[in-house]
């Protein structure tokens, strides 16, 4: 209750003391509508499960499901009021996950705090309104407008929270996607050198037999060649049962037929050992982190990585203008490319035709990569950019293959833009300027 309490000499002072009464329960400072989406947002960022409980462990409110299938991490944060612990934010997720996991409960404990802080004050508010009828016309007056800047003041606080929210679950998408850009170079760094450790060394012993096998093959047709001006001497009777077995065994044929294989079989290693340096200069596990970059030779290599994608009678098309070094990290440009390209891949199953093309334009790179596909309506253009946005089925894309190409792009202070309608296809430009 209030009481306004007078000095000795009879005169009331202005000041109001209040009197809480009973304590008050978190479920009566907020309500289900205020924390589920704080609780929907933590399982969109990347956590598997959030629940709060009050202090004898009762669960209040909870949002997703616990994970059971894999190795999990769980963080857990109290809530106080006025010093004491009432409850506490539980979020669990994948064990490799657990800076974001950790991140987001103390995101979650720091605005659950601040929306019960605010509530109370708010109830703390409404019993002053209650309190206060008995006073004055003047007293009436003065408190509320104490009260009205009071709740402005709340209302400013209120929104402020909200904005940090916001800006905060921004920061944390945008760190899980560098984080997926991050280990998915990674993984492909580590298949390169797989691959590259696993198949030269065999390769290098194939390439080596084949040479010292037509070397082989070189001799044994000169001591045919010789056996054969040796027989042309003999008298017919004599030649007729060699040239029969000659002509059974058909020796002429495999001598015409060993060339062939023997180049189909260099050839062969030739391709493999192409592939693998592809790979990995597209991984570039052995250059640092900024390089002097080709753009048409990155544009080549990506497109050779991504082969085995290139749907049946695809078309390819490639313009490129010889164009400067650009002074970039090559292997986070080549991720650009890939995600621009492997969506452009799955634009159309039959028919496809991507072009490719570069060229130079006063101190600026323009790259266009464009495709015949089904296009992008007009309402989802604005949108493709979005971290978690895709327009494919559940469980076939993440939804961050742009968003990481134009983190890239504007970290490299390039632009990136797509110009796309219905039924005219898709066409990605990016432009970067050339750093002297």
């Amino acid at each position: 209750m209030a009481k306004t309490p007078t000095h000795s000499n009879g005169k009331r002072e202005d000041n109001l003391f209040f009197v809480v009464g009973d304590e008050k329960k978190l479920t009566e400072l907020m309500t289900c509508q205020e924390v589920a989406p704080l609780l929907q947002g933590i399982i969109q960022a990347g956590a598997c499960y959030a629940v709060i409980v009050d202090d004898n462990s009762i669960r209040l409110w909870d949002h997703g499901r616990p994970e059971t299938n894999r190795a999990t991490c769980q963080v857990s944060k109290g809530l106080f009021l006025e010093g004491e612990e009432v409850a506490a934010i539980m979020v669990q997720g994948v064990q490799d996950n657990t800076p974001l996991i950790q991140g987001l409960a103390s995101l979650a404990q720091t605005t659950l705090q601040g929306l019960a802080q605010n509530n109370l004050k708010l109830m703390l508010t409404t019993e002053l309104h209650t309190s206060v009828v008995n006073l004055s016309q003047e007293e009436l007056l003065a408190v509320n407008a104490k009260l009205t800047a009071s709740e402005a003041r709340y209302r400013e606080l209120a929104a402020s929270l909200k904005k940090t929210v916001e800006q905060r679950s921004a920061a944390l998408k945008k760190a899980h996607s560098r984080l997926l850009q991050q280990e998915k170079m990674m993984a492909v760094g580590q298949l390169a050198a797989g691959v590259a450790h696993e198949i030269n060394n065999p390769l290098g012993f194939i390439a080596s037999n084949l040479r010292t096998l037509a070397k082989y093959i070189d001799r044994y047709r000169q001591l045919i060649s010789a056996l054969q001006q040796a027989t042309a001497t003999l008298p017919a009777e004599g030649q007729e049962p060699l040239q029969a077995l000659s002509k059974k065994l058909k020796i002429a044929f495999i001598d015409e037929d060993l060339q062939e294989l023997l180049g189909q079989s260099e050839e062969g290693c030739h391709r493999i050992k192409k592939i693998v340096a592809d790979l990995k200069g597209f991984s570039h596990i052995d250059d640092g982190e900024t390089t002097a970059t080709d753009i048409n030779i990155e544009l080549e290599r990506t497109l050779n990585v991504l082969t085995a994608q290139i749907p049946e009678g695809c078309r390819v098309s490639k313009d490129f203008a010889p164009l400067p070094s650009l002074l970039c990290q090559p292997a986070l440009l080549c991720q650009v490319f890939v995600n621009i390209i492997t969506n452009a891949l799955q634009a159309r199953k039959q028919g496809l035709h991507l072009k490719l093309s570069t060229q130079k334009s006063h101190n600026t790179i323009t790259i266009e990569i464009s495709d015949n596909g089904p296009g992008i309506p007009p309402h989802l253009v604005n949108r493709v950019f979005e971290p978690f946005f895709t327009t494919r089925e559940v469980g076939e894309g993440t939804g961050m293959g742009m968003a990481v190409a134009y983190d890239i792009i504007t970290a490299m202070a390039g632009t990136i833009k797509i110009d796309s309608s219905e039924d005219r296809g898709t066409t990605v430009t990016i432009r970067l300027p050339l750093k002297v």
